[in-house]
């Protein structure tokens, strides 16, 4: 029986015809490689690891990133709920007080009736969030107007917006009332511009554009005065008031003469 050799043999037939052949593998390159697979199936393994991190990771941000957005919709549900149910409790308290709005009953409709309406003032400050709680400031604001409360009413007036272009133009040309009430015919100059800018219409803007160029008139601006005249002659044709215009143009640009 042979020595056993500290060098492992294995045999390869050779082709047909031909003897076998032995050949002999060295048992440490063996070994070697051997541990190079297994470091080869460890970083495998690793980079396996990772990448399930990662993608664990990555479908955590995912998820929190669309509880976030859940989250957000259903708040945002419960709140046009919420505004939806306000709307309806704010209107049926300013249906009244516009009744005595209408019917100049001035204190009735700002501070209620104690029955029907709480009165434009808290109908705008308990439903500001809602369309007639908007409404309700203008309503307020016109009502200190006519009382003679200026202040108070261009308080009023600015914290009303309205998706209708022809009250909110109207809010802005009564701030500019209030404040030509006031004696401070700059401010007015600018929200009768306003006015005048927001969605111009021949119905409307001629009036607002009249107020303005008065308003420059006060300031002894003639050139401005003219030019606002000169707006409603070329702009609005239609309107009622273009003879009105024509006649304060001549007396503006007169008066524009004799200040130069």
């Amino acid at each position: 029986m042979a020595k056993t050799s500290d060098k492992k043999t294995i045999k390869t037939q050779a082709k047909k015809g031909e003897a076998s052949e032995v050949q002999e593998i060295n048992p440490d390159i063996e070994a070697g490689a051997e541990q190079f697979y297994k470091t080869v199936e460890a970083d495998r393994l690793q980079q396996s690891i990772l990448e399930v991190s990662e993608n664990k990771g990555l479908r955590n941000a995912i998820f929190g990133i669309l509880g976030l957005v859940a989250v957000a919709v259903v708040g945002l549900f419960g709140y046009q709920w919420y505004v939806e149910k306000q709307e309806v409790k704010a209107q049926k308290e300013l249906f009244p007080a516009q009744f005595y709005f209408e019917k100049d009953s001035l204190n009735a409709a700002l501070k209620g009736d104690a029955s029907t309406t709480s009165g434009v003032e808290k109908i705008a400050d308990d439903y500001s969030i809602t369309k007639a709680g908007d409404l309700a400031a203008f309503y307020e604001g016109v009502a200190y107007l006519k009382e003679g409360k200026f202040n108070e009413a261009i308080e009023s007036l600015k914290q009303f917006s309205a998706d209708d272009y022809l009250v909110q133009a109207r809010a802005y040309s009564l701030i500019g009332d209030a404040y030509m009430e006031l004696e401070n015919a700059d401010e007015a100059i600018t929200y009768y511009k306003k006015a005048a800018n927001h969605y111009p219409n021949d119905v409307f803007t001629p009036e607002y554009l009249m107020k303005l160029a008065l308003a420059y008139e006060v300031k002894n601006d003639f050139a401005m005065a003219a030019q606002a005249y000169e707006t409603i002659i070329e702009n609005h044709k239609k309107s009622d008031m273009v003879n009105k215009a024509k006649r304060a143009l001549g007396r503006a640009e007169s008066m524009k003469k004799k200040a130069a």
